[in-house]
C-alpha cells in the first residue's frame, strides 16, 4: 500500500481520537470510550504502523537500527501499554500510538510529494516527444509510429513539428528549439550535416535527416535515464549519516529507558507518567529529517541542473566538485570550436595537398578532416597508398608512387631534412596560433600546412568566471607549444602543458592532483582517462559517447560557461546537504531534553503526539530548504569581481 493511503488511514481513523481530545474538557466523550480508541488505534496499527515494525524487525535482524526502529519502539509501546492499562482501569493514551503513526507518515508523503516533483520535472520531457514520423520508405513518405523508426530512415519534419528522433540534416534548412533538451532558449539555425536531437521543435523550414539514434538511444532518453541515477545515487557523506544512524537510535533507547527509570524511581510519577515521557524521547529523536537531508538535496539540485543543461550523474560529484583546487582543459573542442580550417599551404599546393590527402584520407582526426576539406575544395587528385602506419600522437607514414611518405607534427622529424627558410616559417605561423603539420618524402620535408582552430566565443567568458572563483585554470594538450600558448593567451587561461601524447594525458590530471583536487574538461575518445582519472569529469554534450560515458558531469549545450554554472551549482547543493544535517542534528539534541521532561518545572513538556507533530514539521523544513534549491541564484563569480 502507498505511503498516500496509509497516511490517510491513518488520518481518518486518528480523528476521532483528536475530537474526543479537544472535546473531554467540555463534557463530550467518544461513544464506546475506550473499546471505541482500541478499535480505531489497531486498524492504524495494522495497517498504517504494519510497515514500521517490520523495516524494524528486519534491521534488527542484521544488527542494525534506523529510523522506522524509534517509530516501531514508540507506537508499539504506547499502544501495548494502553491495552494494558485498558485492562487494569488505568488512563489509556491510545491516541499518541495513532497520532504519532500520522505525523510519521505526514512527513514521508511530504518527502514522496517532493520526489515526485523532482522526477516528474524531467520525465514531463518524455511526455513531449513526436508520437508518429514522416519516413521514407519504398520510395515514399508515409508515416510511422515512433517505436518504428529505425536507425538509417530518412525522416522529413515540417515546420511546426518535432524532431522525432536524433539524427543529421541531409537536406534543407531552419532553425530549430531545442530548448526542452539544452536549455538554450534561442532556436538554432541548423543546415545540411547538422546534427538534429529528438522531441525538439522544428520552427520555420522544412529538412530530411538520417536517423542515427532511435528509442533509449536518443540523447532525450539518455538524459533522463541520468537523471534518474543521479537522484537515486548517494553523496559519500550520506554515509556519515547512516553511521550517525547506527549509534543514534541505540543511544536515544537507552536515554528513553533512563527517562522512565528517573520519573518513575526517583521523582515517584505514576508508570502511565514515565512512559509517556519515555515515548516522546523515542519519537521526537527520531531522524526522518536526518534521513531526508541528503536524497532531497540530491533530488532538487540535479533536477534543476537537468533544466539547465547540465547533467550531474551521482552524489560523488557534488562532494568532489566542493573542494576542487584546479580545472585542466583539452584543447580542441573543448577550448576552441574543433572545426579546424586550413588557413596556409608553404610549397607546391598541389604537391602538398595531394601527399598529405592521401595520407590523411582514412583519419577521422580533426586536423585531417580539414586538409580532405581543402582538397576537395582545390579538386586535388587523390593518390593510392600503401603500407599504412599511423604512430600515436606524431602522425601518419605510406608508401606514395614507392616513395616513402609521412604527414605529421615535429615529432616525426628526428631524421627528416628541414631548411632554415622552412624552419622560420613554422615559428612564424605557430606564433599565430596555427597548427602546423609538416608533408614530407623521402626523409625531406617537402612543404607545410598551417590549421586554424579558433577558440569558442564563450571561452575566455567562461575562465574569466572559473578565475574569479580562484580556481586554477590548465590546458592540457597535443599540439605545440607555441600554438598552445598562443590560445591560451587568448582566453585567459593560466599554465599550458603542451606536446602531450593522448596515453599521457591522464598521468598529467594525477600529478596535478598532488596538489589538489582535478577537474577535467574534455570531449574526445583520448579524454575518456583523464576523464575518468580527474576527481570530477566533465564531458561536453558534443562529445564522443565515450568520453560523455566517462565524464560525471555532461555539459549538453556544449558551452564552456557551464562549467562554472556546473561547478557553481554543485556547490549549492552540497552546501544545501550540510545546511540540511545540521538543523536536523540541531532538533534532536534541541528535542530530546525537552521531551524527557528536564523543563518540567517551567511548563514546557512534549506529549507523544506532539513529537510526532514537531517531528513532521522537521521533515517538512528539511524538505523546504531543499526545494529552495529551484530558487538559488547561479550566478558567475567574474560578474562581482
Amino acid at each position: 500500500m502507498s505511503i498516500t493511503k496509509r497516511f490517510w488511514i491513518s488520518l481518518i481513523f486518528s480523528l476521532p481520537m483528536l475530537a474526543n481530545m479537544i472535546l473531554m474538557p467540555f463534557g463530550w466523550m467518544l461513544p464506546g470510550g475506550n473499546w471505541t480508541q482500541l478499535i480505531l488505534t489497531t486498524v492504524i496499527m495494522i495497517i498504517s504502523a504494519r510497515p514500521f515494525w517490520q523495516s524494524a524487525w528486519a534491521s534488527f535482524t542484521k544488527h542494525h537500527s534506523n529510523m522506522d526502529t524509534l517509530v516501531a519502539i514508540g507506537t508499539v509501546t504506547a499502544y501495548v501499554y494502553s491495552i494494558y492499562a485498558m485492562a487494569t482501569s488505568q488512563a489509556v493514551f491510545f491516541e499518541s500510538a495513532a497520532f504519532v503513526t500520522t505525523f510519521v507518515l505526514l512527513g514521508q508523503v511530504f518527502e514522496e510529494k517532493m520526489r515526485n516533483n523532482a522526477s516528474n520535472a524531467v520525465e514531463k520531457l518524455v511526455d513531449l516527444q513526436a508520437k508518429d514520423a514522416e519516413v521514407m520508405r519504398d520510395g515514399k513518405l508515409v508515416n510511422i509510429p515512433l517505436s518504428e523508426v529505425i536507425v538509417g530512415d530518412i525522416v522529413r519534419v515540417k515546420p511546426g513539428q518535432k524532431v522525432a528522433v536524433d539524427g543529421v540534416i541531409t537536406e534543407g534548412t531552419s532553425t530549430i528549439d531545442e530548448s526542452m533538451v539544452t536549455g538554450e532558449s534561442m532556436p538554432v539555425s541548423k543546415k545540411s550535416g547538422d546534427k538534429v536531437i529528438g522531441s525538439t521543435i522544428n520552427s520555420n523550414g522544412t529538412f530530411m535527416f538520417r536517423a542515427e539514434k532511435v528509442g533509449d538511444d536518443t540523447m532525450l532518453s539518455q538524459i533522463v535515464e541520468l537523471v534518474k541515477k543521479a537522484q537515486n545515487s548517494h553523496a559519500p557523506i550520506q554515509n556519515l549519516t547512516d553511521k550517525v544512524s547506527d549509534i543514534f537510535v541505540p543511544t536515544v533507547l537507552i536515554i528513553a529507558i533512563f527517562t522512565f527509570i528517573f520519573w518513575y524511581v526517583f521523582l515517584g510519577a505514576s508508570v502511565a507518567s514515565s512512559l509517556i515521557f519515555a515515548v516522546a524521547v523515542v519519537v521526537i529523536a527520531c531522524p526522518c529529517a536526518l534521513g531526508l537531508a541528503t536524497p532531497t538535496a540530491l533530488m532538487v539540485g540535479t533536477g534543476r541542473s537537468a533544466k539547465m543543461g547540465i547533467l550531474i550523474k551521482n552524489g560523488e560529484v557534488l562532494e568532489a566538485v566542493n573542494d576542487v583546487k584546479t580545472v585542466v582543459f583539452d584543447k580542441t573542442g573543448t577550448i576552441t570550436v574543433g572545426k579546424p580550417e586550413v588557413t596556409d599551404v608553404v610549397g607546391d599546393k598541389r604537391t602538398v595537398l595531394s601527399v598529405a590527402t592521401g595520407l590523411e584520407q582514412s583519419s577521422e582526426h580533426p586536423l585531417a578532416s580539414a586538409i580532405v576539406k581543402r582538397a576537395e575544395n582545390e579538386a586535388i587528385s587523390i593518390p593510392k597508398v600503401s603500407q599504412f602506419k599511423a604512430i600515436e600522437g606524431k602522425g601518419v607514414s605510406a608508401l606514395i608512387n614507392d616513395k616513402k611518405s609521412f604527414v605529421g607534427n615535429d615529432k616525426l622529424l628526428e631524421d627528416v631534412q628541414i631548411d632554415a627558410k622552412l624552419k622560420q616559417q613554422v615559428i612564424d605561423l605557430q606564433e599565430e596560433a596555427k597548427t602546423v603539420v609538416f608533408v614530407g618524402v623521402e626523409n625531406k620535408v617537402i612543404g607545410l600546412i598551417a590549421i586554424q582552430d579558433a577558440p569558442k566565443e564563450t571561452s575566455k567568458e567562461a575562465i574569466e568566471d572559473l578565475k574569479a572563483r580562484g580556481l586554477k585554470t590548465v590546458m592540457l594538450t597535443g599540439d605545440n607549444q607555441r600554438v598552445a600558448e598562443a590560445i591560451a593567451s587568448q582566453v585567459g587561461i593560466d599554465s599550458v602543458i603542451a606536446d602531450v601524447l593522448p596515453s599521457d594525458k591522464a598521468d598529467h590530471v594525477k600529478a596535478l592532483q598532488q596538489d589538489g583536487k582535478v577537474a577535467f574538461v574534455g570531449d574526445g575518445i583520448n579524454d575518456a582517462p583523464a576523464l575518468t582519472v580527474a576527481d570530477v569529469g566533465i564531458a561536453m554534450g558534443s562529445g564522443t559517447d565515450i568520453a560523455i560515458e566517462s565524464g560525471g558531469i555532461v555539459l549538453v549545450k556544449n558551452d564552456l560557461r557551464d562549467v562554472d554554472r556546473a561547478l557553481a551549482l554543485s556547490k549549492k547543493t552540497f552546501n544545501r546537504i550540510k545546511l540540511n544535517l545540521f538543523w536536523a542534528f540541531v532538533y534532536n539534541i534541541l528535542g530530546i531534553p525537552v521531551a524527557a521532561g528536564i523543563f518540567y518545572g517551567i511548563g514546557l513538556t512534549l506529549s507523544p503526539e506532539l513529537a510526532g507533530l514537531a517531528m513532521a514539521f522537521s521533515s517538512l523544513s528539511v524538505v523546504t530548504s531543499s526545494m529552495l534549491l529551484n530558487k538559488a541564484k547561479i550566478t558567475s563569480k567574474a560578474k562581482f569581481a
